[in-house]
């Protein structure tokens, strides 16, 4: 196998710098472990050091902060005729979703150095939404109140609820169109001595 031009031997280069990776993630991991293992009631809930009464449920149950996300898409699908069932199924897909990358990207470059601003831009829009679909998914969906009423289609809805959604649709918007902007993109040419 020819290594590129302008490459480096793997050891030392690479492997002092996943020691050093390795190295500072220990650091911080043991940080938290010793120092702050609550991190904040995300890590450890605070819900948790409370005694169990089975005559009172917490106001608000939060998910560990890696399902945060998710939870905020099941809660943002309204339930059809009083079932729960199509939030359950858009938080099962919003999980299954990434299985089908490899299927779902058409562009001839996978390297994202090479990538396009389209999918640049489709990605970012991608991250966005799903930090602020984990920041809703561990607050109350009543956090920022209620629209007015009278309000046109969202009328009495709760205001985290419907920003929930509009980012739900941008999370899924991103796997559903990804064969259409990934084969239209306009990527960069890989050089000849990555590929030779």
């Amino acid at each position: 196998t020819k290594i590129p031009l302008d490459g480096i031997p793997f050891h030392p280069y690479y492997t002092v710098k996943d020691l050093v990776g390795v190295s500072v993630f220990l650091i911080v991991f043991s940080a938290i472990i010793f120092f702050a293992p609550e991190m904040g009631g995300y890590f450890l809930e605070a819900n948790n050091f409370i005694p169990a009464d089975p005559l009172k449920t917490p106001p608000h149950i939060a998910p560990v902060w890696y399902f945060t996300p998710y939870y905020s898409i099941l809660r943002a699908v309204p339930p059809i005729l009083n079932s729960q069932f199509p939030g359950v199924a858009a938080m099962g897909l919003s999980v299954v979703s990434f299985a089908f990358l490899p299927w779902l990207d058409r562009s001839p470059v996978k390297s994202i150095r090479y990538r396009g601003n389209l999918y640049k831009k489709w990605l970012a829009a991608f991250v966005v939404s799903f930090l602020i679909l984990g920041y809703l998914g561990t607050e109350p969906s009543n956090v920022w109140g209620q629209f007015a009423p009278e309000t046109l289609l969202v009328g009495g809805a709760d205001r985290a609820t419907v920003v929930a959604r509009i980012f739900s649709l941008v999370y899924f918007s991103f796997f559903a169109l990804m064969p259409w902007y990934t084969q239209k993109d306009q990527t960069k040419p890989v050089p000849e001595r990555v590929t030779a």
